[in-house]
């Protein structure tokens, strides 16, 4: 989780809502990304749609199984449906997303997918607040 906080610093940096992931498989990092929706003007272009996709360019397949994502917010009913399809084993978030997360709009993963959440939950929802905060004071 401590990688994708630096990840969600980086975001944070850019000027992205701080949102990091990584995708690991067999204690190796196989991809890294952060938010780029602003970068790309691309609303779809969250965390973890760029970790999949520079998961599964690594792996040469669409497929993640035997993958854990770790994510410093809970995914959004988008992410979760696409990790659906990757058929990733294993999610991990830190801070929840209690408006707009899979958990509370009851999106359905795939049913192989184990999700742990809370890890780092603190620093992960204080890099969030405070980029808003500064946001909000910026306008």
């Amino acid at each position: 989780m401590k990688r994708a906080l630096q990840e969600a610093e980086t975001a944070f940096d850019k000027g992205e809502v701080p949102v990091g992931a990584i995708i690991v498989l067999k204690d190796k990092i196989i991809a890294r990304a952060h938010n780029l929706t602003e970068t790309l003007n691309d609303v779809t272009a969250h965390a973890e749609m760029q970790a999949f996709t520079a998961a599964s360019d690594f792996l040469g397949g669409k497929y993640l199984r035997g993958c854990t994502m770790y994510v410093t917010l809970e995914p959004c009913q988008m992410c979760a449906g696409a990790s659906y399809w990757t058929q990733i084993d294993k999610i991990v978030y830190g801070a929840s997303d209690p408006d707009r997360g899979f958990v509370s709009l009851n999106t359905t993963l795939h049913p192989k997918t184990k999700v742990v959440s809370g890890i780092l939950e603190n620093k992960c929802a204080q890099l969030l607040k405070r980029f808003f905060i500064e946001k909000r004071n910026l306008n």
